[in-house]
């Protein structure tokens, strides 16, 4: 229960999830629509908001509908405390001997197929 808890508040507070608690005020807000004109649809009132707002008298209701307005998720910063550093340790590696490994079998390679790509072009006589 403690780790659903607590990855809600993470979501909450760092995506657009947020905008679902917003829900309620959509309703009410659809049934005030709804008691000025009993013929408005779910869909009506949606398009209206959604699709082509305009400013009129309820434009302040209108802006606490979810996802009209967006904003910027928290951000977390974390610093590094200034007594925190890292210990570098110096090795000597002794060298290596190195054999020559081909990076290509050239006698399986088709020798025609990417030489006339490299070529510069011919002029034609005619």
């Amino acid at each position: 229960m403690i780790s659903i808890l607590l990855l809600s508040l993470y979501l909450v507070s760092t995506t657009e999830v947020y905008q679902f608690l917003k829900i309620p005020t959509l309703i009410e807000h659809y049934w005030e629509h709804k008691r000025m004109n009993p013929e408005m649809s779910v869909t009506a009132f949606l398009k209206i908001h959604y699709d082509h707002p305009v400013k009129d008298g309820d434009y302040g209701k209108d802006q606490k509908l979810p996802f009209v307005i967006h904003s910027t998720p928290l951000n977390l910063v974390f610093t590094i405390n200034r007594g925190f550093y890292f210990e570098t340790a110096i090795y000597h590696l002794n060298s290596l001997k190195s054999h020559k490994i081909p990076s290509k079998n050239e006698d399986f390679s088709y020798k025609g197929f990417a030489g006339p790509i490299w070529e510069p072009p011919k002029l034609l006589s005619i």
